[in-house]
Formats: C-alpha cells, structure tokens, sequence
C-alpha cells in the first residue's frame, strides 16, 4: 500500500494514494508533488479564499511557486530550470488545482503554455533565453493570448489581427476577448496573422510582447468561478515589436498550434479540470464521514447511495486521469521527455501526432469534472450549497471546463467529424467547398432565382478578376 498522505503533521483528510497513480511518477517528481502539497497546506489554500472572494490575481502563488523553481518547471537545466517532462506538468496543475487553488493551477497552465511556445523556438533567440533564465528569480508569469472578439473559441482564427513590415520591425496589432492573467502577466504570447496576409487565414505567426506593450482591462472580468484568473480583453494596439520578437519563423504559429500550444494547454487544463475533480471528492469525504444522523445513529457515509456517489465520481475520475497520464506519457516517449533541442529542426513536430487525442482528454476531464461538481454537492446535502464546505466554489470552478475554447462542443464535433469524414473535413479556416450542400440548396432555386445567383456570381468573379 501506496505511503499515508499528510496534511501537514496530520493524516490528509481527503482520499488518499491509494487512489492516486503514484508509480506513474519518478522519485523526483513524487518530492515535487509532496512540496506542492505541504505548500498548498501552509498558504496556496487559504489563498485561494481570497482570490475568489475578492477577485486578485494569484501573484501570491506564484511568488510561493517561483521561490521553489516551478515557473521553470519545463526550462532546461542549462537554462536553470528543472527540464521537466509532460507528465511532470499534468502533475503539478493537478496537484495545485486540487489541494491548493484552481485559478492558481489555471493561470499556471497558460503559464506552461507560453514556456512551451516560447522554447519551442528558442534556440536563436536570446531575449527568450533571458526571460527563461529569470522566469523564477524575477517571477517573470507568462501566458497564452490566442482568442479573438469576432471567432469566439475558435481561437485559431485571428480576424481581429495583423501584422506589418516597418521601420524598426514589425507593427503588429491584435485584439483577444480573453486573455488569462491579461493584464497581471509579465510577458504574453500572441498569435495574429503573418505580415504580407494574403487572405489565407492559416498563415500564422507569434509574437513576444511584454506586459508595458498590452492594454488590458482585468475590471471586465467578474466570472462565475476561476475568479482569480483575470481573463479580461486584451489589445496590442498597433505597437512596433523589433524583429527579435517574432517567436520562430514567419508562418510557423500554425505549427506552434499543433505543436506546443495546443498539447500542452489541453493537457494541462485536463489535468486542473481532474484536480477540481479531486478536490470536490476529498471535500465530500471529509464531510460525509464526519457529519452524523443521530436519530439512526449512521455518518452521512454510511448510505448507499452516497457510496454510490463518491464511488462513481472517483472510477470516472480516475478513468479521466488515466487518459490524461496516457497521453503526457505518449509525449514523453516522442519527445525524450520533453527535450527542447528536437526542435532546432524547424520541422520536428512529433506531439502534434496526438492533437486529436488531446481533443478527447479535454472533453473527457471537462464533462467529468461538471457531473462530479454536482453528485459532490448531492452527497453533502444543504451543507454543500453554502460556500463554507468548499463545495460551492470548486463547483463554480468546475464548470468553467465546458465552456473553455475550444469548447466542449467544438470537440465532440472535431472528433465525430474526423472519425466520420476524415481530418480534411474539419476545415479550420473555412476555405473547402461543401458540395453537397451547396448542391443541395440550389435544387431549391427555380429558374429566376437560378438566373438572379448566376448573374450576382459572375459580376462578383468579374470583380475579383
């Protein structure tokens, strides 16, 4: 049997290592879990009420983080980080997400997010090799901007962008509906369409812009649950970035995509999404087990039906996990535990193999975590409902999983689609042709309203001539 979890100098009050996958993990990487927790117990927790109640950024956390070198989590030791691997990141958002603080473990996956996209093109670039060598010294927080006001969660479809060839570099413009940690980060990257866009709007390219380029406005953000994340708008408006600040090539954002922003943000949000999980179990294992029925003499755990509840939270909980861990482990292998050096061959794209796998862990820990949220609540009755237990917040934070772009909806299409018609069905950027469709709803035109779309797309082709 798994070593007994502590809870400072306690026994911790939740579900313990028996039910967690500890031999997934290295001795070193169990130490790191063990710190996280004992911190969690000391401050990250009680930091966490706070954010929530009064809507603060987790600086605090992150300055807790940093001290310990886990904003460097996947740095490589010759840039003083700790060259950690994909299932060392799934761990540690799960791990803050469940015993210390959500926003916390949410705007540490955009955080990872950024170092991963940030080093995948840091070989040449020594602004980027800066920033990571200091990222824990100075508490340098970065994160990911990608969203845009007129796409919604089709995040990969920067309309509200661009970017132009000056004097001095490159002025780039872009406009985001979201942005985690928007206006507490130290250093973004964005994503907008490349210079000379010719209307094609797979042509992407990122950019490094630090936090006196933004404009942000963190007061728009008054969100249900993840209260602490500032995911307000966010704009560079037109500000000339030198050249050195073009992340990779030109046109290489879609790339990035494939490559290092979309794993890494699906996975490590999976993995917060199973932590909140977690966290709402432990809770009601807590309060089940003590709260008493004296007129039957039997503890709230004693029912069936709560065993039933905690029962099927946890095996679907950990059947979520398990695909999650599957899946940091798949890009463990490919990638010789997260080696950064792959990827001076600008071509090595070894992860973006399970882009859609990833889909199908994202779908996975977000619709758990929402059931979860609401069977928890069940089991602890009224007590639940009030925010004292805990309960009511992980709930509100839990349900941010399904709608998070790209949103579960979006998902289960992407994988129906994929597996009915082919990937090429898919269509990011809204340039194939459905014929079926189209031919479809021509048979509903008679002969004038035939003639009348004839003459509108021949002047329009004349046009376009």
């Amino acid at each position: 049997m798994a070593n007994v979890k502590k809870w400072g100098k306690e026994e911790f009050w939740g579900v313990g290592f028996e039910y967690d996958p500890q031999w997934l993990l290295t001795d070193e990487q169990r130490k790191i879990q063990a710190l996280i927790i004992d911190l969690a117990q000391n401050q990250m927790r009680d930091n966490a009420i706070e954010s929530d109640k009064k809507l603060l950024f987790p600086r605090k956390n992150f300055e807790i983080l940093a001290k310990h070198g886990l904003l460097g989590l996947l740095v490589p030791k010759e840039l003083g980080g700790m060259g950690q691997n994909h299932t060392c990141a799934a761990m540690v958002v799960e791990t803050i997400a469940r015993y210390a603080c959500p926003s916390t473990a949410m705007c540490y996956t955009m955080h990872t997010g950024a170092v991963a996209a940030a080093l995948f093109r840091h070989h040449n670039s020594p602004i980027i090799q800066d920033i990571m060598r200091r990222i824990d010294k100075d508490v340098l927080i970065g994160t990911l901007s990608y969203s845009d006001p007129e796409t919604g969660s089709h995040f990969w479809y920067p309309f509200s962008s661009g970017a132009e060839k000056v004097d001095g570099g490159y002025r780039v413009r872009k406009k985001a509906s979201w942005t985690t940690s928007g206006g507490f980060a130290d250093w973004y990257i964005l994503q907008t369409t490349s210079p000379d866009f010719g209307g094609n709007y797979a042509d992407l390219t990122c950019w490094l812009a630090l936090a006196d380029e933004v404009k942000a406005d963190p007061s728009k953000w008054d969100g249900l649950g993840l209260r602490g994340n500032q995911s307000g708008t966010l704009e560079l408006d037109n500000v000339v970035l030198a050249a050195d600040r073009m992340v990779g090539p030109k046109g290489d954002g879609a790339a990035s995509n494939d490559e290092c922003v979309d794993p890494f943000f699906l996975l490590c949000s999976s993995a917060c999404w199973n932590g909140i999980a977690l966290g709402l179990i432990d809770i009601a294992k807590r309060h089940t087990t003590m709260k008493k029925h004296v007129d039957v003499g039997m503890r709230v755990a004693d029912y069936p039906t709560i065993q039933d509840y905690v029962g099927e939270a946890l095996a679907d909980t950990n059947a979520s996990r398990a695909l999650t861990f599957m899946l940091a482990k798949s890009m463990d292998d490919v990638t010789n535990d997260c080696d950064w050096s792959l990827h001076k061959d600008l071509k090595a794209l070894p992860r973006a193999q399970f882009l859609h796998w990833m889909w199908m862990v994202k779908f996975t820990a977000a619709k758990n975590v929402a059931h979860v949220a609401d069977k928890m609540l069940h089991a602890c009755g009224g007590t639940g409902y009030k925010p004292g237990l805990g309960i009511e917040r992980y709930l509100r934070d839990g349900k941010a999983g399904w709608v998070m772009g790209p949103t579960n909806e979006v998902l289960r299409q992407f994988i129906g689609k994929s597996c009915l018609l082919g990937f090429e069905s898919l269509d990011y950027w809204n340039t194939s042709l459905n014929e079926r469709v189209l031919n479809n709803e021509l048979k509903k035109l008679d002969a004038k309203g035939k003639r009348a779309l004839a003459d509108k797309l021949m002047s329009e082709a004349k046009a376009a001539e």
